[in-house]
């Protein structure tokens, strides 16, 4: 699995699946292989959609500081090599048996959990 650390609020420090904003007029597909393009350096193929989550964050005053819609796809590696870049702090790939040693929040685990069961069915 390629994980990154973050390298900018929100969640900054913590581990993650690649990922960022949508620019106007561009696809969520296309987003994502920019997105991994400029934060870890290497071309993907975009397969299906795995799920959809929504983090909002609140201040202390219930006040929203953050909501993000998160669309999370598997991918594939094509080419490339794999180093931090843009806003990420760190990137590497990461095996399945080693995935406990990294602080994900649930959504995200939950999200590569479906990419592990996706990868068995397809064998």
């Amino acid at each position: 699995m390629l994980l990154e650390r973050r390298g900018q609020p929100p969640a900054q420090g913590s581990w993650a699946i690649p990922g960022g904003l949508v620019e106007l007029g561009e696809t969520a597909e296309d987003a994502v292989r920019r997105e991994v393009l400029e934060e870890c350096g290497i071309e993907i193929a975009v397969g299906p959609i795995l799920g959809l989550f929504q983090p909002i964050e609140r201040d202390a005053d219930s006040r929203i500081r953050y909501h993000f819609t998160i669309i999370d796809f598997l991918a594939h590696y094509r080419s490339g090599a794999l180093r931090a870049g843009d806003d990420a702090a760190d990137v590497r790939w990461v095996s399945p048996a080693d995935l406990p040693h990294y602080a994900l929040n649930p959504a995200t685990r939950e999200m590569i959990e479906r990419a592990l069961e996706r990868l068995k069915v397809e064998g």
